[in-house]
């Protein structure tokens, strides 16, 4: 995804090409971060990245396999000279960053004391820190005893009652175990596990005991969809920035798109995780409308049944929810967004270093690591609050998904922390999961359950990527079994145009695609499963993008879905 500021600079890069004084490239190293337009040497070659991206440690995307990503420039000299650019290209990545390597404790077991069993009127369990506690369970606390309304963990009950708050005050008690019971750890940092290991059935187990089971009681019902039946085309939309695209108002965007994500709420900083949603201002978006004419066209959506989700995270959106504090900062400021826009739900498009797994953090049911412990809560959270019709989507890269069937951050040595990070998010919000729409662009070679690399910008690509999350696969190094997802929780993400994102494919190409997964016909070589008819629809960066072009995304694939 994208964002203004590097939109800028990319622009002032290209255009000023024609002046740039040859210099001698550096080799290219693998765990770096390059920009658009960066020439390396590899191999007694020069190479020039065709877009912004990281070559993850241990992903093999070197110049010389990767043609998506770097342009041949031939033998090296010794000195280069880019070639000048007429014209800019502005291509949505990720963020430009620089991988920092993770220093974290090894994860050590947490021993937590029993409660004792409680005599005198505070029958309940004494409340501890460490302890997830499904809706309904009751706990006691400083004299009191309380009921939690959802899924909860860490939060003081005295301190967590109310709207939008966590616990019940069911009442004065007297005797028994009213004393929170301590947590024993053997350092400083608690590892705490939100989710259980699941075995193989559906249902979560629910077992009944004195002290409060830690699966969360959820009942696995289908994620909500605008229009039942009808194939979704799901668009991002620039609201807070302005690129070559130009701006669209609310209230011009086709009807052809049924779900619009705004794009995007952003963080004062990526640890604090207090998130806001500045609209474009007139400087950048001379056309842009008033706040209550924006309101207004989100209102007129939703009554023909479309729905507009704030997205958070893209290029520039790095978040972190490190802490507690973190994680509420968070749920309270997208609380805030949602109902000061009138919104249909969120859009969690994570990228940069968002989420990354602590070494030894290898059980994709059980997560250790924080930033993905507290994710997994503050999203718990926000769906509990607002109830069943409030929509959970998620846009991650190939390489926090499908890279996970060959490395798992948490468990393979030398390679990057971040790979198939997003996976035990994914599966503990798998029942609450609207859809997933990885985006199938701006990636390198990713190896599909043929165990045969797939490259990016084919048929044959989208339909590798998609037969993954539609058939399950093992998680590399551990043999977790990831599920299948429902066909309807599946988005196919793709760049609306060649200029939206490195992986463009035409329609008559992508049709290809989409015939295969759903009929079962044109496959080339590589063959899913089964069929999908339930397929869910197709995701693009972006609205702009694809006005850009003359609606060409919306008015192909709207055709080729129907109505």
């Amino acid at each position: 995804m994208k964002s203004s500021r590097l939109t800028r600079l990319l622009t002032a890069m290209f255009m000023a090409g024609s002046v740039i004084a040859a210099f001698a490239a550096p080799a290219w190293q693998e765990g770096n971060t390059y920009t658009a337009g960066t020439v390396v040497t590899y191999n007694g070659h020069d190479y020039q990245a065709l877009v912004t991206h990281t070559a993850y440690v241990g992903a093999g995307w070197n110049p010389s396999s990767t043609p998506t990503l770097w342009k041949d420039l031939g033998v090296t000299t010794g000195t280069t000279t880019p070639t000048p650019t007429t014209a800019p290209t502005v291509t949505p990545t990720s963020k430009p960053v620089t991988p920092t390597p993770t220093v974290t404790n090894t994860p050590t077991p947490v021993v937590t004391s029993t409660p004792t069993p409680a005599t005198g009127s505070c029958t309940a369990p004494a409340w501890s820190s460490s302890t997830a506690y499904n809706g309904g369970a009751q706990v006691s606390y400083n004299g009191h005893t309380y009921s939690a309304k959802w899924w909860t963990q860490g939060n003081v009950p005295s301190s967590s009652t109310g709207d939008g708050q966590p616990w019940n005050d069911v009442g004065v008690c007297s005797g028994g175990n009213n004393t929170p019971v301590p947590t024993v750890t053997p350092t400083p940092t608690k590892v705490v596990t939100p989710t259980p290991v699941v075995t193989s059935t559906p249902t979560p187990v629910v077992t009944v005991t004195p002290t409060p089971v830690v699966t969360p009681t959820v009942t696995p019902t289908p994620g909500p969809t605008p229009t039942p039946g009808r194939k979704q085309l799901v668009g991002y939309l620039h609201a807070s920035f302005a690129n070559g695209s130009g701006y669209i108002r609310m209230a011009d965007i086709s009807d052809d798109w049924d779900v619009i994500n705004l794009s995007f709420a952003e963080p004062d900083s990526p640890t604090n995780a207090l998130l806001h949603f500045n609209r474009c201002s007139v400087a950048e978006c001379p056309n842009v409308e008033s706040d209550a004419d924006f309101l207004a066209g989100i209102k007129a959506k939703q009554a023909k049944g479309k729905k507009v989700l704030i997205s958070i995270g893209g290029q520039n959106g790095e978040i972190q929810l490190t802490t507690t504090a973190a994680r509420d900062n968070f749920v309270n400021s997208i609380s805030a967004i949602i109902d000061k826009w009138n919104l249909d739900g969120l859009d969690i498009d994570f990228e940069g270093h968002s989420l990354q797994l602590n070494p030894g953090d290898n059980n994709v049911a059980a997560p250790t690591t924080p930033v993905i412990v507290n994710l997994i809560s503050a999203l718990k959270t926000l769906k509990a609050k607002y109830g069943s019709k409030f929509m959970l989507t998620m846009a991650p890269e190939t390489f926090f998904v499908q890279l996970g069937y060959q490395f798992y951050g948490g468990n393979c040595s030398g390679c990057d922390t971040r790979a198939g990070a997003y996976l035990p998010v994914i599966y503990a919000m798998k029942d609450d999961l609207s859809w997933l729409q990885v985006q199938d662009y701006n990636s390198g070679p990713i190896t599909g359950l043929d165990n045969a690399y797939h490259t990016m910008g084919s048929a044959d690509f989208h339909v590798a990527m998609t037969d993954m999350t539609l058939s399950g696969f093992k998680v590399a190094g551990n043999g977790f079994a990831f599920p299948a997802l429902r066909p309807d929780q599946i988005m196919i993400g793709i760049p609306a145009n060649a200029n939206a994102g490195n992986g463009y494919i035409t329609p008559t190409e992508m049709t290809t695609a989409l015939n295969c997964l759903t009929k079962g016909t044109n496959c080339g070589t590589y063959k899913p499963a089964k069929t999908y008819p339930g397929l869910g629809g197709l995701m693009t960066w972006s609205i702009n993008w694809d006005k850009y072009t003359n609606y060409e995304f919306s008015k192909s694939y709207r055709a080729y879905f129907g109505q």
